[in-house]
């Protein structure tokens, strides 16, 4: 086995754990020169994200990646090659984007592939989060499921659960930190909480739980902590009474505003974050700006009584298609809001008598105008042009289709009610019609109690397959 894999067990309280963190997620990019001024510093561990919900259900309910394989491949290779110069563990959560068994697999095999090719053999620690519907479903009939948003715990969710094509949970940091004991090169692991990954090992050597998280919270996502985001690379030292955060690039620096701000990102208090078993307050938090980056102390980490874990679950709700019509007809513009109840009023009578009774729903995003904020937009000024989204949504393919055919001479065509002359607007491409598939929702978005992590949870340890120079 390769050298790494030795600062997984645990020494003395007091010492420091360095993390490497070479961006905000894997497929993202990062400075590949300050990559390697960060492997020079000596980490303890590397660690990056792989994945999020940030982009919709889309990539959970097909269990795929919503990165171009090419680049994140590339990039996992280079980031084994740093692993290797340090002599330090890699560990990557939510792999995939999404975090499905599939994707943890997918990620050992190109793993496998650069160790053959490189003659170095890797022990590498998979940690599967798949969840089946029936232990959730289970879980709810035993109150041990809780909502996180609007998706109450009702026999609808129940029923929901089963129609999930996947779900996964989020570990957190016990299952990385148990990972990392079983002495192995690279930890692979399904979805996971972006924290998790920098929290564990600090808080196995004896760093302060408070700093611990403070400081997984703050490096999550990368130089995004620092005066320049795009630069990737960040490096924190977590002990046992605070932590310590440096951007790595050139002309890149964390402050203390960039630091304390990123408790905002992703959260909705600025001074609270939960997490797997407990929540991060940062409420007496001290930033003190210094030579190495900016000193973090006085955070705390309280427990919680019972252990939890998030769960995320995607099903499919039908078929979309969509269209693009652009209008700069200022009339159209000024009466835009009329101009959108007409047509929805007309395509409903249309799809009555040419398609008959069929359950469908159709939005029209006023892109230019409101299609970001809705209701909430508060700039009134009208724009020179309204690009209208029209989007489908249906059961089949083919229904979704046939609805936007239908509105298509609407779209291009339909004049205000008081107008006698027919107008004509733009459809920027042809055909103006666009199947994009089956349509995903989010069924789960709730936390689960458990009494161990492992009861969401599975590892397999992958012996090294290249023992060439073992």
């Amino acid at each position: 086995m390769d050298n790494a894999g030795s600062t997984s067990a645990p020494p003395s309280p007091s010492v420091s754990t360095r993390i490497l963190v070479p961006s905000g997620v894997l497929g993202l990019g990062f400075d590949r020169d300050a990559l390697a001024t960060g492997v020079a510093m000596q980490p303890d561990l590397i660690a990056i994200d792989g994945g999020s919900t940030d982009s919709g259900p889309v990539y959970l309910g097909t269990g795929t990646s919503k990165y171009a394989r090419a680049v994140t491949d590339g990039e996992w290779r280079e980031l084994l090659a740093a692993r290797h110069t340090a002599g330090c563990p890699l560990v990557i959560g939510s792999a995939g984007t999404c975090g499905v068994d599939s994707e943890v697999d997918a990620l050992v095999a190109l793993t496998q592939a650069w160790a053959d090719e490189n003659a170095t053999p890797l022990r590498i620690a998979c940690l599967y989060t798949e969840v089946d519907p029936g232990p959730v479903q289970m879980a709810i009939d035993e109150g041990r499921i809780h909502a996180l948003g609007a998706i109450p715990v009702d026999d609808a969710l129940r029923d929901a659960v089963g129609d999930c094509r996947h779900i996964v949970a989020l570990a957190g940091a016990e299952a990385i930190a148990a990972a990392l004991a079983e002495d192995v090169d690279v930890v692979i692991a399904g979805r996971a909480t972006d924290t998790a990954l920098f929290a564990a090992l600090p808080i196995a050597r004896g760093a302060d739980a408070g700093a611990a998280w403070h400081a997984a919270k703050t490096v999550e996502c990368g130089a995004l902590c620092s005066t320049s985001p795009a630069s990737g690379v960040v490096i924190v030292d977590i002990d046992e009474s605070g932590f310590t955060v440096q951007a790595v690039a050139k002309d890149a620096e964390c402050t203390p505003y960039t630091v304390s701000a990123h408790m905002l990102y992703e959260n909705t208090d600025p001074l609270v974050l939960h997490e797997p078993g407990g929540r991060l307050d940062v409420s007496d938090a001290a930033y003190e700006h210094t030579d190495g980056g900016v000193r973090v102390t006085g955070s705390r980490w309280i427990p919680d009584d019972r252990y939890t874990v998030k769960l995320e679950g995607a099903r499919q709700v039908g078929h979309q298609c969509s269209s693009l019509v652009l209008i700069r007809e200022a009339r159209y513009i000024a009466a835009i809001d009329c101009w959108c109840n007409a047509l929805r009023a007309r395509l409903q009578e249309d799809v009555a008598r040419h398609i008959g009774t069929l359950d469908y729903t159709v939005e029209l995003r006023r892109i230019g105008l409101d299609a970001t904020l809705g209701e909430a937009e508060f700039d009134t000024q009208l724009p020179a042009e309204i690009g209208v989204l029209l989007l489908v949504t249906t059961e089949t393919a083919e229904q979704a289709l046939s609805i936007a055919r239908l509105a298509n001479p609407l779209l291009l065509h339909l004049g205000l009610p008081e107008d006698v002359s027919m107008p004509s607007f733009a459809f920027p491409y042809t055909p103006a019609e666009t199947p994009r598939g089956p349509v995903y929702a989010f069924a789960l978005d709730h936390v689960m109690h458990i009494d161990r992590w492992e009861d969401a949870c599975r590892m397999e340890i992958v012996e090294p397959v290249n023992r060439q120079s073992a």
